[in-house]
């Protein structure tokens, strides 16, 4: 009798085992870009008001770029189409008529990593009013997703921190992908560059002894920041640097940064007598114990070429940031 129980225990755990890993086995890696987006609904709304509102949304331009350009690229896909091809995609915004007003969001439903975010309305009228009483979490909920995946993926192989002085003399760490080259790295200014066919992007790190908190304020980082472009970030030509674009003034925003007080901002750059110009982003952090503010910076230099992928690719970098106890 113990014999027979334990062979069908046996049998059991075999039988369950191989269920968990033909799931695994099964489970399909999703498609699609970053930044990138299929709207599921009906074709009628998305010619009538629901679809106004919504591109309203999903269409309104981003801050800090040189031209406008949307968060996502997006395709439209009409329910009966949503085929297994449409449903590995990563991101999936499903808009429908339902009992009642709902918004949430599922992972990994057909495929992994996947956002799946359905929206649902009595009507067009309620499906409208969800749409904007949500409309900064529907953009949020895709861009963290896509943030997180492509950070672990742009990160994966990083420069050594214990290998750059700069990050070992002011004490912090930034993971920096190997395909980007170091330019100068003195101890107390980091700047790495990746080169591509149409441009550069470029990362910079350094720190800046201030008295108190006064100082930790958006004019003065922008003031830091010409001054360091004006010493470190030569033009080609004799008299030309790195300063801030303020005709149209950087978008600040201020936010908690792990823990630090912090400014992000996005805005444009330009070298001074020369033609050169484009979009930047960057991380100032104050630190308060030994009363120094940290910035940390991106920008991009690629003309004629959208913008919006490059400094995605840039915060994601920033945002590895940390500042050494």
């Amino acid at each position: 009798m113990f014999r027979y129980s334990l062979i069908v225990i046996v049998v059991l755990v075999t039988f369950i085992s191989c269920k968990e890993s033909d799931e695994k086995m099964t489970y399909l890696e999703s498609t699609g870009r970053i930044n990138h987006l299929i709207v599921v609904m009906d074709n009628d709304l998305w010619l009538g008001a629901v679809g106004d509102t919504l591109r309203s949304i999903i269409g309104e331009p981003l801050l800090g770029l040189p031209q406008e350009e949307a968060p996502f690229t997006v395709n439209l896909v009409d329910p009966k189409a949503f085929s297994n091809l449409f449903k590995r995609t990563r991101n999936v915004l499903y808009i429908d008529f339902g009992e009642k007003s709902d918004f949430y969001t599922n992972y990994n439903v057909y495929a992994a990593p996947q956002t799946i975010l359905t929206l649902l309305g009595k009507d067009a009228g309620s499906l409208i009013e969800n749409l904007l009483a949500n409309k900064r979490e529907i953009i949020d909920v895709f861009k963290r997703q896509d943030l997180s995946l492509y950070q672990k993926k742009i990160t994966k192989k990083h420069w050594n921190a214990k290998n750059i002085a700069t990050m070992e003399k002011v004490g912090f760490d930034l993971k920096i992908p190997v395909t980007y080259n170091k330019v100068v790295d003195s101890g107390d200014f980091l700047w790495y560059r990746y080169t591509f066919t149409s441009g550069t992007l470029n990362l910079l790190a350094y720190e800046i002894p201030v008295s108190d908190k006064s100082e930790f304020t958006k004019e003065n980082i922008i003031r830091i920041r010409d001054s360091v472009g004006r010493k470190n970030l030569p033009g080609q030509f004799k008299d030309t640097y790195m300063t801030t674009e303020l005709q149209v003034p950087p978008v600040f925003t201020k936010l908690n940064f792990k823990g630090k007080e912090a400014y992000e901002a996005r805005g444009l750059w330009y070298v001074e007598n020369d033609y050169m110009g484009g979009p930047f982003i960057s991380y100032s952090l104050y630190d308060d114990v030994k009363k120094r503010i940290i910035i940390a910076e991106g920008f991009s230099y690629s003309p004629s070429t959208k913008k919006r992928d490059f400094v995605f690719e840039l915060e994601a970098i920033l945002k590895t940031l940390e500042i050494k106890k």
